[in-house]
């Protein structure tokens, strides 16, 4: 998996119908995490940890023969700074190069062999490494993710040949794609002191400037028991599992104390609007509000913890399916739109956004369709949402935790990234009871408060002609183990 593919927020986290989903496109594999977890996610879970400091998590299903393994660490894109950005990626690729024990290339053919598949994925707020096995090869597992917890070998030879894996990587992913290329100016033109606008992969002159020291140096400070979460899910017994993990992972030596400053985004004072030349078939449009997330109960003030789900809710008014405004009002409607989305990120480390984006039908222009965007959003302000409306996306985004909660795979990404961002994983089950309680008011009192200038970023992907050149193919040694 690729670094954007997962900033896991939620649903409907920028639901795009294109590239701009950017680090947030894992549904196409578990569809991108959403909070909206069963009502039972923290049901059968058991906590334990290690002397070390290794939080371990066990989530008991015995539907099939099956174990996911899951190891998290407190570190992503957003802990980097100017002259570093992309150290967490490029060490995620350098995860599978080896330790002493076991060389190049012998993790993934190992859990392989054990009939397995593996993976790893890097966020702004995490990066983690994961496993998929039957049941009683959960020892193999743990014995080769402890194993290079600690104890990478880091080969300069092997360093030099990934990080231009990584540099074609971002060209074809992000240079050579128009509105991945816009996400990603955006994002660094929306936020000017939260570290969020950092590209997860990096800036390329960062990549150029990179070396294997930094990698060791990071992987250093980063990558121990103390600062990792290992998150077990499947038919498991959790005593079992957990003098499993002391035997493989308690030996570990723990790292030193990180305090990590919360580098929270500065006061926006006036809309900002930016316009992006670039070769590309069609125009874009990419509409960012700066807008809170779940906090820790401690951390609510003012008794506004209803928000994020008054955000989730007016999210699912807008693009929650067929019916929903957007696609009935914008797309089907007045074909302003060719296609346009709404999503909004819940669930994040540091306060986040809510995005609207899409690209004008045939002979409409990115204003047309940005001044129908924002007609949506006075109407929110000024009218109160049906009490059948709000019924009608309450249940769907509910039942949306009945489907989900299927995949093992997925129970364990939530109780993961919960832990990771600074939540408990035991608030998972206060998502449905947070959303069914949202009203038609609050839904207009968010819009009010969130959706507006002061908060607002404009990009605009202007097109330039192709000139008759294909787009560059995909790089063949790109990330997939």
């Amino acid at each position: 998996m690729k670094y954007y593919l997962l900033s896991f927020p939620w649903k409907r986290d920028f639901r795009m119908k294109n590239p701009d989903r950017m680090w947030l496109t894992l549904k196409s594999v578990l569809l991108v995490l959403t909070l909206t977890v069963p009502g039972l996610v923290s049901a059968n879970v058991t906590e334990y940890k290690l002397e070390n400091g290794l939080k371990l998590l066990v989530k008991e299903d015995h539907r099939a023969p099956v174990v996911v393994t899951q190891v998290w660490y407190k570190v992503g894109g957003s802990y980097e700074h100017d002259g570093i950005t992309g150290l967490s990626h490029a060490l995620e690729h350098m995860m599978f190069k080896g330790t002493e024990k076991f060389p190049s290339g012998e993790f993934s053919r190992i859990i392989s062999e054990n009939g397995g598949s593996d993976n790893a994925f890097t966020g702004p707020d995490y990066t983690a490494y994961f496993q998929t096995l039957e049941k009683s090869r959960l020892a193999t597992s743990f014995e080769l993710e402890a194993d290079r917890m600690r104890y990478l070998t880091l080969p300069s030879e092997e360093f030099e040949k990934e990080i231009e894996v990584v540099k074609e990587e971002r060209r074809w992913r992000t240079e050579d794609n128009p509105q991945s290329y816009l996400y990603e100016v955006a994002m660094a033109t929306t936020f000017q002191t939260s570290p969020y606008r950092f590209p997860v992969i990096g800036w390329m002159q960062d990549l150029d400037n990179m070396t294997i020291e930094d990698l060791k140096a990071w992987y250093q400070k980063w990558y121990a028991p103390n600062n990792a979460t290992l998150v077990i899910a499947g038919d498991v017994n959790p005593e079992a599992v957990y003098e499993m993990a002391k035997k493989y992972f308690g030996p570990l030596p723990a790292g030193e104390s990180i305090a990590v400053k919360s580098l929270e985004e500065v006061e926006q004072n006036g809309i900002k609007r930016i316009t992006v030349k670039r070769p590309a078939e069609l125009p874009y449009l990419l509409m960012s509000y700066k807008t809170p997330v779940i906090k820790a109960s401690d951390e609510a003030e003012d008794k506004t913890d209803w928000e994020p789900y008054a955000l989730e809710v007016l999210a699912g008014i807008l693009d929650g399916g067929s019916s929903a405004r957007i696609t009935s009002r914008l797309v089907r409607g007045s074909e302003i739109a060719a296609n346009a989305s709404a999503g909004y990120r819940m669930v994040s480390r540091l306060n986040n956004l809510f995005v609207m984006s899409g690209t004008p039908s045939k002979g409409k222009t990115i204003k047309e369709l940005e001044t129908a965007l924002r007609n949506e959003i006075v109407d929110l302000q000024t009218n109160p949402v049906s009490k059948e409306e709000l019924q009608r996306v309450k249940a769907q985004v509910i039942s949306g935790d009945v489907y989900e909660k299927d995949s093992v795979f997925y129970q364990a990404m939530i109780l993961g990234t919960l832990e990771t961002i600074g939540l408990s994983w035991r608030i998972a089950d206060q998502y449905v009871d947070g959303v069914k309680a949202v009203t038609a008011e609050q839904v207009m009192e968010v819009a009010k408060k969130y959706l507006i200038d002061d908060r607002l970023t404009v990009a605009e992907l202007d097109p330039l002609p192709l000139n008759g050149q294909p787009r560059r193919p995909r790089g063949g040694n790109a990330h997939v183990h």
